[in-house]
């Protein structure tokens, strides 16, 4: 079908509740959505949730629950969320969804039958919040490159996916398909950092925990949740490598893949590769997207600055988040978040700019002409200027708003609003009025308004929907074709502000007060539930820690890392240890000479950033600080009991 457009979100990971920086995903995938429809197209738009994993299977045993009372939990919350910000999805997807755990299963068996899947073992780094493997080269100051976190050393029997020998297959795409990369910069990142330096085969299975889809051939295995969720775009409409439906004919392959710029990697590697040894078609564009900070930081409980979605939508309506989700994120770059910002913005650009020129032009109609308002000539300077203005929108927006370009897109019609207000003073309606001789110019007046006023309720449905359904109530049209003019006149109603405008001042205090009690309460929740919350060992595991007392002989900064500092130790062995500690924003080198601290002395020597590190020293998380546990009059090598 040629005007058909399938349109997918990455599925929201069911571990917890959705943040405003998880919610720009299905935002902008729903902006899109609604825009394809303007034109035209045929859209099919899928969202969802992800529901596997390890962290789930924790986060279930924690909650004293099983993992699927827990993910029919937060996959109702992420539906709640998405429903909170209008989101016109056609079908929402689980991914423990009976259907879709069985078409995983066949795909897997059907690699395997033909060789693209192997067992092997696996040995190496493993982030259990990003459900993602490492070679320990990956690793970002032997954190995960991705989030940032801990890794944990896994050893397992698992089956691998033959990435490799699919990868010229995969840059030969790259180079047939220029659009495949939004924006094109993550195309150099992909072949750079991962195809260039040579692909790895994929671990493609688990063993070590049970909340997964099982391989059928082999149920002491679960499919690797990557696997399992990235075959939710096919699945989710009927693929099946044993007898595929109507609808994944008409709509495969997917014409926009909407994710985090987190996520490129499996999306535009392992996610080609598995359909590459399917024998199926590619997706035609992958759309990495910024992330949202709070205001220049990742958001935490702990720091009291997560803002959900559905929260900031009661408060201030859901077009006021969507409008700032979509005005204030750029095509390539990070944006952010603050509560001054979103008030700012909203009083600027809705309460002022937009609001205010619909509410006075609908009064001076009803004021002027009893509501009605018809096309009238001849036209002068200021009419043909505006007329000029709307016809130039209207071209430009098709093209920003074809390449994805929200922000700029709505910044361009923002300032087709201000225009708007600026003619208004150049016409002065209240002038007009005064003079009987003036009526033909003020209701000439009157209508170029209202028809710049109905585009603008076009151009902007897509952004804020319930707004423009507001507008089009008002002016009593409902007319969708942009071309200026073609409306012969205008009844209109009842002049109603759109959008209230805030008191900045009252409302920051309330809003700083609750992230105040958000933090207190969770420093509180912390504190009750101890930091017991990894698993149970017995004391015969713990007694094969050996922690010894050391003293700091020498310390420098590692010049490769901002973090690491280089430590040199006397743990009473005669011979001098080194270890490499994650400590540098929290503790100078003069600080911590002459010091003695508690080392892991048997722990296994890791190479970090250059540094071979023969230990790890104890200290504790204090909030959003780290601090190093010191011994006072403890001689170096004595064993900590």
């Amino acid at each position: 079908m040629s005007n058909k457009f399938y349109i997918t979100t990455a599925i929201a990971y069911t571990s917890r509740k959705p943040h405003i920086g998880n919610s720009y995903d299905i935002v902008l995938a729903d902006m899109i959505a609604r825009y394809k429809r303007m034109r035209g197209f045929d859209v099919y738009f899928m969202t969802g949730s992800d529901e596997h994993g390890q962290k789930i299977e924790e986060q279930a045993k924690e909650a004293g629950i099983t993992p699927k009372e827990y993910v029919d939990n937060v996959s109702g919350q992420i539906k709640m969320v998405w429903d909170s910000l209008d989101v016109t999805y056609d079908k929402f997807i689980r991914t423990t969804d009976d259907y879709h755990e069985k078409a995983v299963q066949h795909i897997f068996k059907r690699l395997y039958d033909q060789g693209d899947i192997y067992k092997g073992k696996y040995e190496g780094k493993y982030c259990v919040p990003c459900e993602s493997f490492f070679t320990p080269s990956q690793l970002k100051d032997g954190k995960c490159p991705d989030c940032g976190r801990d890794v944990i050393d896994a050893h397992e029997e698992a089956y691998f996916l033959r990435l490799s020998k699919y990868a010229d297959k995969l840059l030969e795409y790259y180079e047939n398909t220029p659009d495949f990369f939004l924006p094109e910069s993550r195309k150099a990142e992909m072949i750079n950092n991962f195809i260039k330096p040579g692909l790895n085969d994929l671990c493609v299975s688990r063993s070590s925990f049970k909340w997964g889809v099982p391989v059928e051939f082999d149920p002491e295995h679960v499919i690797y949740v990557w696997i399992d969720a990235l075959s939710n775009y096919i699945t989710g409409i009927g693929y099946d490598p044993e007898g595929s439906g109507e609808l994944y004919s008409k709509l495969w392959p997917a014409d926009l893949h909407v994710i985090g710029k987190d996520i490129v990697r499996f999306h535009t590697i392992y996610w080609p590769v598995l359909l590459l040894a399917l024998g199926e078609p590619l997706p035609k564009q992958v759309l990495g997207h910024p992330w949202v900070l709070f205001g220049e930081d990742k958001m935490s409980k702990s720091k009291g600055n997560v803002i959900y979605a559905d929260e900031l939508a009661a408060r201030f309506g859901s077009d006021a988040v969507r409008y700032y989700l979509l005005s204030e994120i750029p095509f390539a770059q990070d944006g952010n978040i603050t509560y001054e910002s979103f008030i700012n913005r909203y009083n600027t650009d809705l309460a002022n700019t937009l609001g205010n020129l619909v509410n006075r032009t609908v009064a001076m109609t009803n004021k002027y002409f009893g509501g009605v308002a018809n096309k009238c000539a001849p036209l002068d300077e200021f009419d043909n200027d505006i007329i000029k203005c709307a016809n130039e929108t209207v071209e430009k927006y098709y093209t920003l708003m074809d390449a994805y370009r929200n922000a700029d897109a709505t910044d361009l019609v923002m300032n087709f609003a201000k225009r708007c207000n600026k003619y208004i003073d150049e016409t002065a309606p209240w002038v007009l009025a005064k003079d009987e001789a003036q009526k033909g110019r003020l209701e000439s007046v009157m209508y170029h308004l209202l028809e710049s006023i109905r585009i603008l309720s076009v151009l902007l449905e897509p952004i804020v929907p319930n707004c423009c359904k507001g507008i089009k109530a008002q002016i009593n049209c409902d007319n969708t074709d942009l071309a200026f003019g073609v409306t012969d006149g205008f009844n209109v109603g009842e002049a109603t502000p759109l959008f209230a405008r805030i008191d900045a001042e009252k409302v920051l205090k309330e809003l700083a007060a609750e992230m105040e009690a958000a933090k207190a309460a969770a420093a509180k929740k912390e504190a009750a539930e101890g930091v017991a919350t990894m698993a149970e060992i017995t004391i015969d595991q713990f007694a094969k820690v050996e922690l010894r007392a050391a003293k700091i002989l020498a310390c420098e900064p590692v010049k490769r890392a901002k973090k690491l500092l280089k430590l040199t130790l006397d743990d009473g062995s005669g011979k001098e240890r080194t270890v490499a500690s994650g400590i540098a924003q929290y503790y100078t080198p003069d600080e911590l000479v002459g010091k003695t601290v508690v080392v892991v002395a048997n722990l296994k020597p890791a190479t970090l950033c250059g540094v071979e590190s023969c230990g790890m020293i104890l200290a504790a998380d204090s909030g959003d600080d780290v601090k190093v546990i010191f011994l006072d009059g403890v001689e170096p090598g004595s064993k900590i009991r």
